[in-house]
C-alpha cells in the first residue's frame, strides 16, 4: 500500500482525484492539504470537506489549509469560475460539512508525515506547487525523506491551457514549481502532454445515472459543468480531460504512462512566456515526464474505480 498525501486546490477534476484516491485500496491517503488556485484556499478546504461528506469517507482523513497565496505573494492567475463555477464543485450546491480542518499547517502536515514514513511518502500534487515549496523551504532535508511527488501540471511537448506558453497549476506560481523542481526531490510530471488525451464522455457521465444515490448524483452535476465547459472551447469533443485523477492512477499503476527523464525548467520572469515549462538541454535530469499513456486503460480504471 503506497502512503499519499493528496495536495488540491479542490474545483471539479480534485473532487474525481480525490474519490479515485478514496476508492482505491492499493492508497493510504495520510491526509489532504488545500491551496488557491481554482478557487480560493478556504473554498479549497470547504469544498474538500464537502467532497469527502459525499463519499462518505472515514473521518480519519485530515484535511489541512495550506497557501493562500503564491511564493511571490502575488496572484497571478484568477479564480477558474469559468471551468469549476462560482462554488468550484459545478455549483452543486452541497451542504457545509461538520468535519473539522486540522489545525496545522499544509507544509508542517508534510513536514510532519514525510519525518514519520521516511522514504515512503508519496505527494500527489494538483494544484499549484506552493505548499510543497514552502515545505522544502522550511526543512530543505525532506527532499532526501519523500519518495516522490507526482504533478499535475505543466506542458513540456504541447500547448498550455491557460495561456499559450503555461498550464494552469505551474503558471499560479511558477517560483514555488521552480523551487520544487530544482529542489532535488523525485518528480513525476503528469502534464497536458499526456492529460489532454484522457476523456471522460458524455455517455460514461450518462450512465452514472442507473446508480441512484446522492454521490452520483454529485458526479453527474460537477462533470455535465465541467464538459459544459469544455464545450465552449471544442464542441466537437464531446467530454473532459482527466486532468488530476490521472495524476492518481499514476501512482496507483504507473504503467498507465511512460515517462522521459528531462531537465524542466519553469520561466518565472513575468511576460508573455510565465510558467512555461521546457527542457532545458545539458543539465542533469531532474523531473519524469510523461509522454505517452495506455488512455483507454487508465479511462476504463478510473471508470470502475470511480463509481
Amino acid at each position: 500500500m503506497e502512503h499519499v498525501i493528496l495536495d488540491v486546490d479542490t474545483g471539479i477534476d480534485d473532487a474525481l482525484a480525490i474519490a479515485y484516491a478514496v476508492h482505491s485500496s492499493e492508497l493510504n491517503v495520510l491526509g489532504i492539504t488545500t491551496g488557491f488556485g481554482n478557487v480560493s484556499q478556504k473554498e479549497a478546504t470547504r469544498n474538500t470537506l464537502q467532497v469527502l461528506d459525499v463519499l462518505d469517507a472515514d473521518d480519519n482523513i485530515p484535511v489541512i489549509p495550506g497557501a493562500n497565496e503564491p511564493i511571490s505573494g502575488q496572484h497571478i492567475k484568477e479564480k477558474s469560475t469559468r471551468i469549476h463555477g462560482e462554488d468550484g464543485l459545478g455549483n452543486s450546491g452541497l451542504p457545509l460539512s461538520k468535519r473539522i480542518p486540522y489545525s496545522s499547517e499544509a507544509a508542517d502536515f508534510i513536514i510532519e508525515k514525510m519525518e514519520e514514513y521516511p522514504g515512503q511518502i508519496t505527494v500527489i500534487a494538483v494544484g499549484p506547487q506552493t505548499n510543497m515549496a514552502l515545505a522544502i523551504q522550511k526543512k530543505p532535508e525532506i527532499v532526501r525523506l519523500a519518495k516522490r511527488v507526482v504533478i499535475m501540471g505543466g506542458a513540456v511537448t504541447v500547448p498550455g491551457n491557460v495561456t499559450p506558453n503555461a498550464e494552469a497549476n505551474i503558471y499560479a506560481d511558477p517560483e514555488a514549481a521552480s523551487i520544487v523542481f530544482e529542489s532535488g526531490v523525485p518528480v513525476t510530471l503528469v502534464g497536458l502532454d499526456v492529460t489532454m488525451q484522457t476523456l471522460l464522455r458524455v455517455e460514461d457521465v450518462q450512465q452514472w445515472g442507473d446508480v441512484r444515490s446522492d454521490y452520483s448524483d454529485f458526479l453527474q452535476t460537477i462533470c455535465n459543468f465541467y464538459m459544459d465547459a469544455y464545450h465552449q472551447f471544442d464542441p466537437e469533443l464531446g467530454g473532459c480531460a482527466l486532468h488530476d485523477p490521472l495524476a492518481v492512477g499514476v501512482v496507483i499503476d504507473p504503467s498507465f504512462v511512460k515517462t522521459t527523464p528531462m531537465h524542466v525548467g519553469v520561466n518565472v520572469e513575468r511576460g508573455e512566456a510565465l510558467g512555461n515549462t521546457h527542457e532545458v538541454a545539458q543539465k542533469n535530469k531532474n523531473v519524469e515526464v510523461c509522454l505517452n499513456i495506455d488512455v483507454d486503460r487508465f479511462v476504463s480504471h478510473f471508470l470502475n474505480r470511480i463509481v
